[in-house]
């Protein structure tokens, strides 16, 4: 078998996603034919090195599974919380495999996240480039007027990070419409991009704190199982989200593709024939 980077090789044996592999690699806890590795980029070849992860000897690559889970609120996307919060991964019944979430939903959000031990296909859905489009349900303190939302549509500045001294960034285009009219409407929000706390971050600049958020669509698939529970993705459902993640990102995000002008066309002045002749300057003899 060809020699493959070692992030890429753990991810496969399901211990981490390749970006946690990553961490996992230059804090020194990889060593590979007993020698400590911690350069990213070395590469292995997992059926004849012997590859260990903080001290246990890697397995072969795991059978990949995918599950669509509904998170309920009050539960951190992580493995363990310093807090003692409970996590996602108490929610994970009677799954014998090792996966791990793709992506994060905050604290008080709830609705779709994935979980697998594909690292591959987590590192696409995740990386910045992938522009696969999720949608959220979002309920709104006060009503924004449409100048405003328009704003967000086109994309507002906000921090990168919780730290007020982190960098100001500028989001991406975003698909955003009223559903639910009232004092504290709902809006469908579709975004390309994964920021953290994202959407509460662009209705605080714009002055209105989010009340509650739903996520109820990731690329193809769609929230269908009830809060706390979780189920497999079937085949077609995987061979699916996999084209999404792999799909070229060409034409403009979202719908929001400029409209299509013609092309101007200047009109020819038309001199008659007579015209031209009699302009024309005499022959010298």
């Amino acid at each position: 078998m060809p020699q493959e980077r070692l992030q890429k090789i753990i991810a496969a044996a399901g211990i981490a996603s390749r970006r946690k592999a990553e961490e996992i690699i230059t804090a020194g806890l990889v060593s590979v034919n007993g020698v400590v590795v911690t350069e990213l980029g070395t590469k292995a070849d997992p059926n004849t090195d012997h590859i260990r992860v903080n001290g246990k000897l890697l397995k072969g690559p795991q059978r990949h599974v995918y599950f669509l889970m509904n998170k309920p609120k009050g539960y951190v996307t992580t493995a363990s919380d310093p807090q003692r919060r409970p996590t996602v991964m108490d929610l994970l019944r009677n799954v014998s495999a090792r996966v791990y979430p793709v992506g994060r939903l905050d604290y008080a959000s709830e609705g779709l996240l994935l979980f697998t031990n594909d690292g591959d296909l987590a590192h696409k859905l995740t990386h910045a480039s992938s522009h696969v489009p999720k949608t959220y349900v979002v309920k709104v303190a006060g009503v924004p007027k449409e100048e405003k939302i328009e704003e967000l549509r086109a994309g507002v500045m906000i921090r990168e990070g919780d730290d007020p001294r982190s960098k100001r960034i500028r989001t991406a285009p975003a698909k955003i419409n009223m559903i639910k009219e009232g004092d504290n409407p709902w809006y469908e929000v579709t975004l390309i991009e994964g920021r953290n706390r994202q959407i509460r971050k662009m209705f605080d600049a714009i002055g209105h704190y989010v009340e509650k958020i739903r996520r109820v669509k990731y690329g193809p698939l769609v929230l269908d199982v009830e809060p706390g529970r979780l189920r497999p993705l079937d085949a077609d459902e995987v061979r699916a989200l996999q084209s999404a993640a792999s799909q070229p990102k060409k034409a403009p995000p979202l719908g929001l593709e400029r409209p299509f002008q013609p092309k101007k066309t200047t009109k020819k002045k038309f001199v008659s024939k007579k015209k031209s002749q009699t302009t024309r300057s005499p022959k010298r003899g």
